[in-house]
């Protein structure tokens, strides 16, 4: 048990790695639902009557610091503390985070919480991916594994986001005063028994993350690292990290956009009926999750056997670039969307559901081309000395997105929307060229030549 996979094989620490993400993901976009509407709720019906304004401040607060966070967890992690116990640490603190904001009076202990909720998902979430990494000998499985990974968080998210409307409104309602309280203890229950899972779990992880990354990502191979400085070839790999880590800013800037763009173009001019049914609005983030969740065995046994080619799996560089051309085809269906109802036309000339649908999907596969091999490219690359950190700075480029799409939002608003929706495409679109155009390059910095040397002198 536990050993590290180096065959056709994942090892059941990976599931127990991904349950624990998939869990945690479930209380977290739960939770960052009901912040908003706890907030700004009044206090009749059970929230803490606040303006809308404070709530939006207080859950992007969540949002950009838990994207913060995991540089710091991964430093620790990568020099004084393994990452298997960083893990379980973060949960009991996310768990403590809930309850308080649970029992929350005013927008203080709502702060707490988020402070709480921060620095336990700083220590989790990059470490747990990490872990996930080091479990792996062969690299060409590490495509595969982190897109089923990503299927795990998602089906989370999508478990979250759709249960906690019921748990509000109907679960936990009594009278007209909303279930926000038991909601947020639910999913601070949720990370307590998490955390006790993964302590379980952790015989199924073999050495992986026992030691802190400096030791090597696999512990077996006893390599110390901490006084030596990085080699040329290692800083050629930080340089590679750092240069996709921009284009991640890139692609999660106008990936976080579309959201804005769908409900703000869904809303005033495309038909929401199907059929009779009115389809709510807020089912786009209901399709977005369905169609991660569906890719994620699909792309991930795809790349594996892409890898088993004689020619090799396609390079990280230009998978990157699909994923952001695939976001460029998304915006173009709001194009068609306008051209179809007439350009400039009233909103009582209203687009198909269709051209939304297909936005949706779109913008999905992207995301899929783009966000779990990120941390599949870390976990092939970083040195070990740098492993978590860069697991952080990977997420960390969302936070910059995060804080920049509504700057893009309010500048893009100021246009037309045929303009707009142009433009955005294009530069996305250049981007994906510019990662296909400088891919040989790229890859060169990945190389190891002492490693090369090697492999020639035994006759591989």
């Amino acid at each position: 048990m536990g050993e590290i996979a180096g065959d056709n094989r994942r090892p059941f620490g990976f599931y127990v790695c991904c349950l624990a993400f998939m869990f945690e993901r479930m209380a977290y976009y739960a939770a960052k639902y009901l912040i908003f509407v706890f907030v700004a709720a009044t206090v009749v019906t059970g929230g803490l009557g606040l303006t809308k304004v404070e709530a939006a401040l207080i859950q992007s607060n969540l949002v950009a610091f838990t994207y913060l966070a995991p540089i710091f967890g991964g430093y620790l992690s990568d020099r004084y503390i393994g990452a298997r116990y960083c893990v379980p640490v973060g949960l009991a603190l996310m768990a403590a985070g809930y309850f308080i904001g649970g029992g929350a009076q005013d927008a203080q202990a709502m702060n707490l919480m988020i402070a709480l909720v921060a620095i336990g998902t700083g220590l989790f979430k990059g470490n747990v991916s990490a872990i996930n990494g080091a479990l792996f000998k062969d690299k060409e499985q590490l495509d595969s594994a982190f897109s089923v990974q990503y299927s795990f968080v998602n089906i989370g998210a999508f478990i979250g986001t759709t249960a906690v409307g019921i748990l509000v409104a109907t679960t936990f309602a009594q009278g007209g005063v909303q279930g926000f309280r038991p909601s947020f203890q639910v999913c601070g229950l949720i990370c307590a028994i998490t955390a006790v899972g993964f302590l379980f779990g952790l015989r199924f992880l073999g050495e992986a993350g026992k030691k802190p990354f400096k030791a090597g990502k696999h512990i077996e191979k006893k390599v110390e690292t901490e006084a030596k400085p990085l080699t040329i070839a290692e800083k050629k790999k930080v340089f590679a990290i750092v240069m996709v880590s921009l284009f991640s800013v890139i692609f999660w800037m106008f990936w976080y956009l579309t959201y804005l763009a769908a409900y703000d173009y869904g809303g005033q001019f495309v038909d929401m009926k199907l059929g009779g049914f009115e389809v709510p609005l807020s089912w786009f983030d209901s399709l977005n999750s369905f169609v991660c969740i569906a890719l994620g065995p699909i792309l991930g046994a795809l790349w594996f056997k892409m890898s088993k080619r004689p020619g090799g799996d396609l390079s990280l560089f230009k998978k990157l670039g699909l994923g952001l051309a695939f976001l460029g085809l998304s915006f173009l269906m709001l194009v068609g969307a306008e051209l179809s109802r007439g350009v400039g036309a009233p909103d009582v000339s209203r687009a198909s559901l269709l051209w939304l649908m297909a936005f949706g999907v779109l913008l999905s596969i992207g995301e899929m081309l783009f966000s779990p091999l990120g941390y599949s490219f870390v976990a092939k690359y970083a040195p070990n000395k740098l492993y978590s950190a860069l697991m952080g700075v990977w997420i960390f480029a969302t936070f910059i997105a995060g804080k920049s799409y509504g700057y893009l939002y309010a500048i893009a608003s100021s246009y037309p929307i045929m303009q707009s929706y142009v433009v955005i495409p294009v530069i996305l679109f250049v981007s994906a060229i510019v990662l296909f155009a400088a891919d040989k390059k790229l890859v060169r910095l990945l190389e190891d030549r002492e490693e090369r040397e090697t492999t020639r002198s035994v006759g591989v």
